[in-house]
């Protein structure tokens, strides 16, 4: 009798693991691996998730007393890899089972069940996923013979419209009006038929110039390389790595097109993933003039049935190729011979919620769990990457990398002017814009070319602040600064997304809530200030496109505004950070950096090296057809060796002294990094359970080499949401086993009332 090891949808770290439950005569059949199930659990009915199907069940358990599984709930999600990866990802990053799971579940599938009456089965309650079926019309062989009588004007018009193919009955009524009564008479007479079809939501195309792949005459010998690593990586079926570490416009794609093209030759998939929703049209539409509709994409502004849709494609095995975002890792691909992972240095790779994994480590497990291979991309290789290829291997697998240094097509790296704001501003100019900046844009302007603009700050400026007493207003709610938007007028909270009515000197209504002050002057600059001084600089006939988090909220924004910008005949795209990488427009010939310091003068270890990559991968946007390229990078800290390397395109100025510092003070890539928040709104309750924390970890940690606990402190934003953070930073060694022991400290205290604890493993955000 076969038994199955069941993962209770119980999040808390009070039940760990498995529980094993007998499978019924009835459910054999329908109890496989990756299905979700309903059992008793504690004297109530609970939803679970079947890891294994074994023979016998675990050591020290009588079957005779488990409990039989009640009911199957939904169908399988996931195999036995996928079992063991998100059993990994639960120890490896110290959370419940469960949510790792959730990961792999059908798109739409949640906890929640419901019966239609008293002793019906139990449903699964889902958002709004199923499959949709449409209604199609078309002709039969006696549609032939058959001559409608002289009164049937709309059976006449139906039969022409179906003339020229079958229809979707939607599409009939939205052109023709009253349909139905007509199909109804020629479906009873044989003249048509009706067939219902699966309609796949969210396959829509883009009309981007740069969603298209058309296969090169050869490749460079960069390329060359790297497809010989990538394949012989796949072939070894090791889970090894291949860092592909190519300049901006080196041509990664094409290398990534031609591996998975190898891969989809023997038979195999391959999973895709791209660091920015606004990436993905561009790469869905390369992959898709490739490898047709094999091509399945997976990402967050999908609705939930377009994502059913694509996902049950990958299920079928009727879509080989999947492209998406960081969730799209966990589609349910049979067999793939490659994980690729684009710009793979980026930090929107690692989750901020629960399971608070990074998509490169499970990416790599999977990989070694699959027997393929992992590719990461990027022109700025993460300093975690760089370092496991020099060691040669890491958990076993082997990391190799290959270097790209050329563009395809002679085209040359772009010129690179750095330009020191606190010369402009002693020179009299008080403009956002210094003048090789503002001549530069103007230039473009004449010429009917194209130029990327890039500020890493939405809003029209960074806050407001009263020239009298210096008062700068804050969220009541969070400790972050306000920051001030002028098209409506606005003081937002960009941590809590609250809002209140304001206006900025010389507005005779403005006043300072500290003074009372009218001095509330707009200090800073927002993207929506650049795009006024935009306007204000430039002729009317340029198309100034503004694309950051304000202008994207709604589904489709991304492609809109990309496609708006690649039809312009001359424009400028001014955006954020969602501008600065994959973007491949060969018109633009002009990259400006509006400030450069932004993200240098965080409070966070990565800042040097956030600043580099920002700034390289933005400066390749420029130059990448005929018309050479040029960079403007404004900064107040032009000799920082980040900025100084973009600019002598040698990253050894900026690597040598960070790796430097990195392991004078004990950074990754030479130790691991746990952050853990503790928050809730009783400030002492929340003092009192991140000491308790402390004290456990350093009970535990002891006097091991490599280890320091670091804390408690308060957190940057030591309050958000009218809850108050602290934290204690955890360093270990890079081959330390961080998950389970901070498992146990957190579980050694216990749940405390109204207390939050966050347990993030290889911790990105700082703050």
């Amino acid at each position: 009798m076969p038994f199955a090891s069941v993962v209770l949808d119980i999040p808390t770290r009070a039940i760990e693991g498995s529980f094993d439950y007998l499978i019924p005569q009835q459910l054999e059949d329908s109890c496989q691996v990756g299905c979700t199930v309903l059992v008793r659990f504690s004297h109530r009915s609970a939803v679970g998730y079947v890891a294994q199907v074994k023979d016998e069940p675990s050591e020290d358990v009588a079957a005779s007393k488990l409990l039989p599984v009640e009911q199957v709930l939904a169908p399988s999600a996931f195999d036995r890899v996928g079992a063991r990866v998100a059993l990994w990802m639960a120890r490896e990053y110290a959370c419940p089972a469960c949510d790792a799971i959730r990961l792999f579940l059908a798109p739409g599938q949640n906890v929640k069940v419901h019966r239609a009456a008293e002793g019906a089965p139990w449903e699964l309650v889902c958002d709004r996923a199923g499959a949709v079926d449409d209604r199609w019309v078309s002709l039969t062989q006696k549609a032939q013979d058959f001559v409608p009588a002289k009164n049937a004007t709309r059976q006449r018009e139906l039969m022409a419209a179906l003339a020229a193919g079958p229809m979707r009955m939607a599409e009939l009524r939205a052109t023709m009006g009253g349909v139905s009564a007509a199909v109804t008479a020629l479906q009873k007479r044989g003249v048509v038929e009706v067939t219902q079809r699966r309609r796949v939501r969210g396959s829509e195309g883009t009309t981007l110039s740069s969603a298209q792949a058309p296969r090169p005459q050869h490749l460079t010998q960069g390329q060359v390389r790297a497809l010989a690593a990538i394949d012989q990586a796949r072939t070894a079926g090791k889970g090894d790595v291949v860092l592909v570490d190519g300049v901006t416009g080196s041509g990664k794609t094409e290398v990534y097109l031609d591996a998975i093209e190898h891969a989809l030759d023997q038979g195999r998939g391959a999973i895709v993933l791209v660091p920015e929703i606004s990436l993905t049209a561009q790469t869905v539409g390369r992959f898709r003039s490739r490898f047709g509709d094999r091509v399945a994409v997976l990402h967050s502004r999908l609705s939930v049935g377009e994502r059913f849709d694509q996902w049950d494609l990958v299920r079928q095995g009727k879509a080989r190729v999947v492209v998406g975002a960081r969730s799209a890792l966990f589609a349910p691909l049979a067999d793939p011979g490659l994980i690729i992972i684009d710009e793979e240095h980026e930090g929107s790779y690692k989750q901020d919620q629960s399971p608070r994994y990074h998509a490169r480590e499970v990416a790599a497990q999977m990989a070694r769990e699959r027997g393929c291979a992992l590719v990461l991309g990027s022109a700025t290789p993460s300093l975690e990457s760089l370092q496991r290829c020099r060691a040669g291997s890491w958990r076993g697998a082997s990391w190799t990398r290959v270097s790209m240094p050329e563009r395809p097509g002679g085209s040359a790296l772009p010129d690179i002017q750095v330009v020191n704001m606190a010369e402009q501003f002693h020179g009299g100019n008080r403009s956002i814009f210094s003048a090789p900046l503002a001549e530069a844009l103007q230039e473009v302007a004449q010429k009917r070319q194209k130029a990327v603009l890039m500020l890493n700050r939405r809003g029209f400026a960074s806050f407001l602040m009263c020239r009298d007493c210096g008062c700068v207003p804050e969220c009541p709610h969070c400790s972050t600064a306000l920051t001030y938007h002028e098209r409506t007028h606005t003081l937002e909270c960009h941590t809590c997304g609250r809002s209140w009515p304001q206006r900025a000197y010389p507005d005779p209504s403005t006043r300072c809530p500290n003074c009372g002050s009218r001095y509330m002057a707009a200090f800073g600059v927002g993207t929506q200030r650049v795009e006024d001084e935009l306007r204000a600089l430039l002729p009317d006939d340029v198309d100034i496109v503004r694309m950051d988090a304000d202008t994207t909220k709604g589904k489709g924004d991304h492609q809109r505004l990309l496609e708006r910008f690649d039809t312009s005949a001359c424009a400028v795209l001014v955006g954020t950070q969602m501008i600065a990488k994959g973007l491949d427009f060969p018109e633009v010939t002009l990259v400006g950096v509006v400030n450069a310091d932004t993200t240098l003068k965080l409070p966070d270890f990565r800042a040097a090296e956030r600043t580099y990559d920002l700034l390289e991968q933005v400066a390749g946007r420029a130059g990448r057809g005929d018309t050479p390229g040029r960079v403007i990078v404004q900064t107040y800290w032009a000799n920082h060796p980040a900025i100084q390397a973009v600019a002598q395109h040698d990253r050894a100025l900026f690597e040598d002294a960070e790796l430097a510092e990195r392991q004078e003070a004990n950074y990754p890539p030479f130790s691991r990094l746990a952050n853990v928040v503790v928050w809730g709104k009783n400030a002492a309750s929340v003092r009192s359970t991140c000491d308790a924390m402390a004290h456990q970890l350093r009970e535990r940690v002891g006097e091991r080499p490599g280890w320091e606990i670091l804390g408690p402190a308060d957190c940057v934003k030591a309050r958000v949401k009218d809850r108050t953070r602290r934290h204690v930073l955890v360093k270990a060694p890079p081959t330390a086993d961080l998950g389970p022991l901070l498992s146990e400290c957190a579980a050694a205290i216990g749940q405390r009332m109204g207390m939050n604890i966050a347990l993030d493993i290889d911790a990105y955000d700082m703050m």
